[in-house]
């Protein structure tokens, strides 16, 4: 399987196109799959050829840039705005468009964006190979002479305890004696993410949230427990939530 980065450029202006594709070629890392002169090429070329990463223009005729990236589904590309006016800056980034570069920028200048956009190509893929990994349906405790089989969708939150792992079931909580490192690894990350540096929750236990201080959140439970969420981790939440925090 190819590591290189599928990449698609879209600008209506010929010059400031080729510019871009020129310095990309430069990169053994990036794949040019596409280069598109108007919005409307753009949209198909992203929906038949899939790439990672998107050098777009805002200002192009039939689709503007922002309305396609507004209009994009699941499993979206990466996307670098790129164009002459700076009033567009904020729109960008509410659509978590990746960079916005102002023309004319430098070679400079765009080789920083995509050292940005590599390490975030790296981490979808490295998130993707952990989604598509098999993960535990259930987990087998000893205690006290007794086995106990847990399933993971029954479990609401954990928590670390020195070289154990807390799992809180409802009422109940079990020890297991596991790193909290390799616990996450087993478990779906589509259900479960860990909030701070010490705690893992099922997210569809949360009930609610309420903004703290220094950037934090408390994390309420169905079952009333309050749990702190770090600044740390609130990138990873929103992802899995969906929503912004």
């Amino acid at each position: 399987m190819s590591t290189k980065i599928r990449t698609l450029v879209a600008d209506d202006e010929p010059i400031a196109r080729e510019r871009i594709v020129s310095l990309l070629r430069e990169e053994d890392d990036i794949e040019i799959v596409a280069e598109c002169h108007n919005g409307a090429q753009a949209q198909r070329a992203i929906a038949e050829r899939a790439p990672d990463l998107v050098f777009l223009d805002i200002q192009m005729p039939e689709i503007d840039g922002m309305t396609l990236v507004r209009n994009f589904q699941a499993s979206a590309p990466i996307v670098v705005f790129v164009t002459a006016y700076d009033e567009y800056a904020l729109n960008a980034f509410e659509v978590h468009a990746l960079d916005y570069l102002l023309k004319p920028f430098s070679a400079e200048r765009l080789r920083a964006a995509l050292e940005h956009a590599r390490e975030q190509v790296a981490k979808r893929r490295f998130d993707t190979g952990m989604a598509n990994r098999p993960r535990r349906e259930r987990l087998v405790i000893k205690s006290g002479g007794r086995i106990h089989f847990i399933r993971t969708a029954d479990v609401d939150w954990c928590e670390s305890a020195g070289n154990y792992v807390a799992l809180h079931v409802g009422a109940e909580c079990h020890l297991v004696r596991e790193t909290m490192a390799h616990l996450e690894s087993e478990l779906d990350p589509r259900k479960f993410v860990r909030i701070h540096r010490c705690t893992i929750v099922n997210v569809d236990r949360i009930q609610e949230m309420q903004s703290s201080f220094n950037g934090e959140y408390i994390v309420i439970l169905r079952s009333g427990t309050r749990l702190t969420l770090s600044r740390g981790y609130r990138d990873l939440l929103q992802a899995r939530l969906g929503k912004p925090l």
